[in-house]
């Protein structure tokens, strides 16, 4: 009887493997059928092939994203590939001598300042896990917020939120997620309090990755965008905007946690903390590491904040990181190929897409036919932090920012900040689903939350999200005068 079971389980998974190869192939069809069927409505007499040829791997590259027929990093890579076949074609067509050096800037994002800025705050992350520095840290700032529930809470999103600036989201919240779950374990099954901890902590993961540039991939994605059209936006620029929304969202977020999951107990228990490994915390060695690391993250900080003092861009900064904790060996070969490169990937793909756009005219030609038109920008900011929310719960808030940021620079040609921060921003905000975001993913493993659990935080943040973004964008504008 097991036997022939464990068979028909087997089978099934086998089937069921089959089963998903072929929706792959026929999601990845009709993206391709969706593509030329848009490119073929939208063409005309002023667009020459290389528009296009970009025209169509805007809507493939969407419909790809949104269907997953193929991982999202190797959409990136399609672009890449794309790019240099299709246009390399078209300029060898029209100006053989310079056809390389034309299509030569779509493969240079790769070394894009974005992405040095991200790597840098990878090798960042991974020296602190190394050393043990982020649940030190962890430790020291939790039990200076009391043993009231509520207090905890807030002690523990705040926490998460700053970790998630530095650190990638869903490293912090495994972190945070593996500190709790102890104490969680010590509660009824489905204890509110555990709800709230297990909703707080991966939301203000995301929430608090909208702080610096390196928090979120989205925020990359934005400046990039920013800069292509001459608005050069630094670490402490961003900070400037991107902190205190993600301050007022994890407050605003931790107050509706509280109300709805009222905590049963009066004080907690806060002995969990000392359960915390840090390895080998009394070697020598293992203390040395840890004072290199907390040096090299303060000086690489410190250099990002004054950037506008000593001129040094961030992307450079970053190279202090990166050169120094692999220089000492603090973090190796193996830590290097265990970074999220296909985030990287994603992010460069994206970068290269947005660049073609701008480049082969295809922005150009859509602004001019949309200047007769007014379009209020007010509404467009509404529309665009909506839409970005609920693309961003169903697909990669990477790709969705990818998407829709040339396509909002398009439509606001006199004002280049504003939509790309909203959307920036915005991406980070969808939380409805335990897919939305790979942190809400971590808290929905632990099984302890069902699905319709996310859906309390996913509205609060979904809605309010955009809401406070605007609001702090506006004055942001107003202040600095656009």
């Amino acid at each position: 009887m097991a036997d022939s079971r464990t068979a028909s389980m087997r089978y099934l998974k086998k089937f069921q493997h089959v089963v998903d190869i072929q929706q792959k192939i026929i999601y990845f069809l009709l993206s391709i059928i969706f593509a030329f069927a848009l490119t073929y409505v939208l063409n005309s007499p002023d667009l020459n092939k290389a528009q296009l040829y970009v025209l169509f791997l805007l809507f493939l590259s969407i419909g790809l994203w949104v269907t997953e027929a193929v991982p999202p990093f190797a959409v990136g890579l399609l672009i890449f590939g794309f790019l240099v076949f299709a246009l390399g074609q078209y300029y060898a067509e029209i100006d053989p001598e310079n056809a390389a050096r034309s299509v030569k800037k779509y493969v240079a994002t790769w070394s894009n300042s974005v992405i040095w800025l991200m790597l840098g705050g990878f090798v960042m992350a991974e020296a602190m896990q190394k050393v043990g520095l982020d649940q030190t840290l962890f430790k020291a700032t939790i039990s200076k917020f009391g043993s009231k529930p509520r207090n905890v809470l807030l002690g523990i999103m705040l926490v998460t939120a700053i970790f998630s600036m530095i650190m990638s989201n869903t490293a912090t919240t495994a972190m945070m997620i593996a500190a709790v779950i102890p104490f969680v374990n010590t509660l009824d099954r489905g204890a509110p309090f555990s709800k709230a901890l297990l909703i707080g902590i991966p939301a203000a993961a995301s929430l608090g990755g909208m702080g610096t540039i390196i928090g979120s991939p989205p925020n990359a994605i934005a400046v990039d965008a920013m800069s292509n059209h001459g608005v050069q936006f630094g670490f402490l620029e961003w900070m400037a905007i991107g902190f205190p929304v993600a301050i007022i969202l994890v407050l605003l977020l931790w107050v509706f946690l509280i109300s709805k999951f009222v905590p049963k107990v009066a004080t907690i228990d806060l002995g969990f903390l000392n359960d915390l490994d840090n390895g080998s915390a009394n070697s020598r060695l293992f203390t040395i590491k840890r004072k290199i690391v907390s040096g090299v993250l303060l000086l690489t900080l410190a250099l990002w904040l004054t950037g506008n003092l000593h001129g040094i861009p961030a992307s450079a900064v970053s190279l202090i990181p990166i050169m120094l904790l692999t220089l000492v060996g603090i973090v190796s070969g193996n830590d290097i190929r265990k970074l999220p490169w296909d985030t990287l990937m994603l992010v460069a793909g994206g970068l290269s897409l947005g660049l073609a756009i701008q480049e082969t005219g295809v922005a150009e030609y859509y602004v001019n036919l949309l200047s007769h038109y007014h379009l209020n920008l007010y509404a467009l900011m509404i529309v665009f932090s909506l839409l970005t929310v609920i693309l961003s719960n169903f697909m990669s808030n990477t790709a969705t920012t990818t998407i829709l940021i040339p396509i909002a620079i398009i439509l606001v040609s006199s004002n280049k900040v504003i939509l790309p921060l909203v959307i920036g921003l915005s991406a980070s905000t969808a939380l409805f689903l335990p897919i939305s975001t790979p942190p809400n993913a971590i808290a929905f493993s632990t099984g302890k939350l069902e699905q319709k659990d996310f859906r309390f935080g996913g509205i609060v943040a979904g809605i309010l999200g955009p809401l406070v973004i605007i609001i702090c964008v506006l004055v942001l504008n107003a202040i600095y005068g656009g």
